[in-house]
């Protein structure tokens, strides 16, 4: 049997990544204004940063259409026999939900993946799907595969600046004007498919020495861990924290990712995150 595999541009996963392991993807977009861009094909997070900085009000962001979803599914219907199409947590996008009615809708079986994440953390079960799916493991392998690799993933994240989260709904007015005055960098995670604070730390340097903690507890065993950290606009300071923590920690696979235009949007520059899962 032979597996397409379909993800969503927020896992920003490199496109000569994609391309090696025939990962499709199908992207959410930006709009500043009139215009409108498709992450990963019309903008990518560099020029993100900088388009922000020329507008007074931040963007909007879109999932794919069902029509999108479609269309895509029914070209891959000419050379596949199923399809899993894995994508960023319906608890703040509905784009899986686009996936799932989608899939009703094309004579291909689909198989919708709720990740209950974003970014590299999503990527990760996107590229183990599909060397999977190279390797010729049936759908419903590959699936097991991922739940199993959801009980181990873990993922914190701290923004620099609250007001993107608050203006994007992820995050309440008081809340993020409070924080803003006592200058708190909340470590956030997912939990059940949403944004929840997991600690809320004073610093910067205390909340990635706290991130630090928590990978530290999962690598004590010496057991082999895929990790990718995960900055936006901050690459200088990813590169130097991977070097730190590589040479800590050599049971560690280290990678470097991004967060893009759409999850940008929402996190702001500065933001920077660790996710990690037992391979």
């Amino acid at each position: 049997m032979k597996t397409a595999i379909v993800t969503d541009s927020t896992a920003y996963i490199p496109k000569e990544v994609r391309e090696s392991l025939h990962i499709h993807m199908i992207p959410l977009s930006v709009t500043f204004g009139n215009e409108t861009y498709r992450e990963e094909i019309d903008i990518d997070a560099e020029q993100f940063f900088t388009e922000v900085k020329q507008h007074k009000h931040l963007p909007t962001t879109s999932q794919p259409s069902t029509g999108a979803f479609v269309e895509l599914f029914e070209s891959l219907r000419k050379e596949y026999d199923a399809i899993i199409s894995i994508h960023l947590s319906s608890g703040i996008s509905g784009t899986y939900q686009g996936a799932v009615t989608a899939g009703t809708m094309v004579d291909i079986p689909v198989y919708p993946y709720d990740s209950e994440i974003s970014c590299m953390a999503q990527g990760f079960y996107v590229i183990e799907a599909a060397k999977m799916a190279l390797s010729g493991k049936k759908p419903e392998e590959i699936i097991a595969r991922l739940d199993e690799m959801k009980k181990s993933l873990r993922a914190y994240f701290m923004v620099d600046d609250l007001i993107h989260l608050q203006r994007g709904g992820r995050l309440s007015g008081a809340q993020a004007f409070i924080g803003s005055l006592l200058q708190v960098k909340p470590l956030l995670h997912f939990e059940k498919k949403v944004i929840v604070p997991f600690e809320k730390v004073r610093t910067r340097k205390k909340a990635i020495n706290r991130i630090e903690e928590l990978l530290a507890e999962d690598a004590a065993s010496g057991a082999p861990l895929k990790a990718a950290i995960i900055h936006a606009n901050r690459l200088e300071e990813a590169t130097a924290w991977k070097d730190e923590l590589a040479a800590q920690y050599p049971n560690v696979e280290f990678t470097i990712s991004y967060f893009g235009p759409v999850i940008g949007t929402h996190l702001g520059e500065g933001a920077l995150g660790l996710a990690w899962y037992r391979p």
